[in-house]
C-alpha cells in the first residue's frame, strides 16, 4: 500500500470566514441621506441662515460639492483597497508609518463622536430648549437617557439583521421632519387665531 500526503479522514484546512454583507449601496446612500436630515436639518439650519441670511443655499450646495468629492476618493481608494479600514488603511499604504496610522485612525474615532455629541448638544440644548423655554423636567431627561440607548440598540440590530434592506430609519427621520413641519404649521395658525390676526 502506498500511503499519499493526506488521509481521506483528515479535516480539510479551515479557510478564513468571510464577512457576510449586510450593508448594501442603497442601504448606505440612505444611511448618509439620514444622517444629513438627523443633523443638518435639525441642528445647523437656523444658525446657518442667522449668519449668512438670504444666501443659505449657498453653503449647503458647498457642503454638497465638498461631500462629493471626498466620496469620488473614497470610491477610488476602497476600489484600489478593498479591506474594512477606510482612513486608516489608507493612510498607511501612502506613508507606511504605524504610528501615523494610529493617529489617523484615532482622529476618526474622536470626529465620529465629537460629531454626534455635538448633533445631540445643538438637538437637545438649542432646539428642544426653543421649545420647552430652557425648562426640561427631570423626568424628560431620565426617559431621554433610556429611549436613545434603546433606540441606538435597535438600530444595530436593524443593520445587523436581515431586515437591514428596510431604510426604515431614513423614513422615521423624515417621517419626524415632516411631522414637526406639520406641528409648526398648525402651532402657527393656532397662535395667530388666538391673536385674532388669521
Amino acid at each position: 500500500m502506498s500511503t499519499t500526503g493526506t488521509t481521506a479522514g483528515a479535516p480539510a484546512p479551515a479557510e478564513e470566514p468571510g464577512l457576510k454583507r449586510v450593508l448594501g449601496p442603497k442601504l448606505l446612500i440612505l444611511f448618509v441621506i439620514g444622517d444629513i436630515l438627523g443633523t443638518g436639518i435639525y441642528a445647523t439650519t437656523g444658525k446657518v441662515a442667522g449668519k449668512v441670511g438670504g444666501a443659505l443655499w449657498l453653503p449647503f450646495v458647498i457642503g454638497f460639492v465638498v461631500a462629493i468629492l471626498t466620496a469620488a476618493s473614497y470610491v477610488e481608494l476602497v476600489g484600489k483597497y478593498p479591506k474594512a479600514a477606510g482612513a486608516a488603511l489608507y493612510t498607511q499604504k501612502a506613508f507606511k508609518l504605524p504610528f501615523l496610522t494610529f493617529i489617523v485612525a484615532f482622529m476618526v474615532m474622536c470626529s465620529g463622536l465629537s460629531s454626534a455629541s455635538a448633533a445631540a448638544r445643538a438637538f437637545s440644548g438649542d432646539y428642544l430648549g426653543e421649545l420647552t423655554n430652557d425648562a426640561l423636567p427631570p423626568t424628560l431627561i431620565a426617559i431621554a437617557f433610556v429611549v436613545l440607548p434603546v433606540l441606538g440598540a435597535l438600530t444595530s440590530l436593524v443593520l445587523a439583521s436581515p431586515l437591514a434592506d428596510r431604510p426604515a430609519e431614513v423614513y422615521i427621520r423624515a417621517g419626524v421632519l415632516l411631522a414637526i413641519g406639520i406641528a409648526l404649521s398648525a402651532v402657527n395658525k393656532l397662535v395667530l387665531r388666538v391673536r385674532g390676526e388669521a
